[in-house]
């Protein structure tokens, strides 16, 4: 603990500071009038739909793992899905990215470091597509200029992160291609490096690099390949979705193609690390409520917060049945990562 109190100190000053980029200049007699000022409808069906994404990436998620077994329950999917981001709304640092495939490899007895791939295969997809749909909102510019403008800060900033976000997809993408079809070279390489380590730990390192190598070879499948790029598709619409209907509980009312911006925005939010995306999902949020659609800032504070409070209690409930269904504590999750790999 004491080796670690920087990384805490440090997620602690982020979070304050993005937490004060979110309260500045508010005004709470108005905040607080705001907050229940809802459409009763429509926040009921935003309680339903906000689990949506658990459903969507467990079923995509099996493309991914047909390869190393073809007969993963969709419950074993789901479970581990929502105990993942049950784990990464609670506790900083998104431990549930690594939570979730060692969970699902225990449970089903699949390889730890092929689980772990596809978790990395997964996110570096939501990157390219939510970049993808970025790119194409971009482009349609012309279309749509006179019926939804941007501020031209804020198309430049879009342009920027839309830029850095797809450069790093890409380049990270070609990396595991690389890795995937000259996975021999690669291995031969980095035995080379691993020469002064003892044999034993140096097989052991070798042998995960191996497993994981193989997280990728959905590649070889030109269909399976294509059938998970348009379920990443179905996911980021289907979270669109979710948002644009949100708007509708405090009767805002814009085009659904507007939503793809605010959806990466809060995505790069919702990427900081810190405990329960406190502060970069609120920051990112009232950015976006506030350029993009002109909304007030006290009444975006407070679509905020209830947003926030909506995603992270239906995540965090069906996660947390799941655990006592299963009779697992909280803290238990940890030793699933601790145990060896055969």
């Amino acid at each position: 603990m004491k080796k670690n109190w920087w990384k805490v100190a440090l997620i602690l000053v982020l979070t304050l500071g993005l937490l004060y980029f979110f309260f500045r200049s508010a005004d709470w007699g108005r905040v607080w009038a705001s907050l229940d000022d809802v459409n009763l409808p429509f926040l009921i069906l935003a309680i339903v739909l906000a689990p949506t994404h658990l459903v969507t990436r467990s079923i995509r998620w099996k493309y991914l793992l047909q390869h190393e077994k073809q007969d993963v329950s969709f419950y074993s999917r789901f479970a581990a899905t929502s105990i993942g981001f049950a784990v990464t709304l609670t506790l900083p640092g998104r431990l549930g990215e690594v939570v979730r495939p060692l969970y699902l490899a225990q449970r089903e007895k699949i390889s730890k470091a092929f689980t772990l791939g596809t978790v990395l295969v997964e996110r570096i997809f939501d990157i390219l597509t939510m970049c993808l749909l970025l790119g194409l909102f971009m482009l349609a510019k012309p279309l749509y200029a006179s019926i939804f403008p941007i501020e031209e800060n804020m198309n430049a900033q879009l342009t920027l992160w839309g830029t850095i976000a797809l450069s790093a997809a890409v380049g990270l993408l070609l990396i595991i291609l690389g890795l995937y079809f000259f996975s021999s070279q690669t291995l031969r390489v980095l035995g080379f490096f691993l020469r002064p380590l003892p044999q034993r730990i140096r097989e052991k390192i070798l042998s995960l690099i191996q497993e994981f190598i193989q997280g990728m070879s959905f590649f070889k499948s030109k269909r399976t390949l294509l059938l998970y790029f348009l379920w990443s598709l179905v996911v980021w619409v289907s979270i669109i979705f979710y948002y644009w209907i949100f708007l509708f509980v405090y009767d805002v009312h814009v085009p659904f193609f507007a939503m793809v911006p605010f959806t990466f925005l809060l995505g790069v939010g919702a990427s900081i690390p810190t405990p329960g995306m406190v502060g970069g999902f609120h920051s990112f949020s009232r950015l976006g409520l506030t350029s993009f659609f002109n909304i007030e800032v006290n009444l975006a504070l407070a679509m905020t917060i209830v947003l926030h409070a909506i995603t992270v209690v239906v995540t965090c409930l069906i996660g947390y049945a799941i655990l006592w269904k299963e009779g697992i504590s909280f803290f238990q999750l940890k030793k699933i990562g601790e145990e060896s790999d055969p």
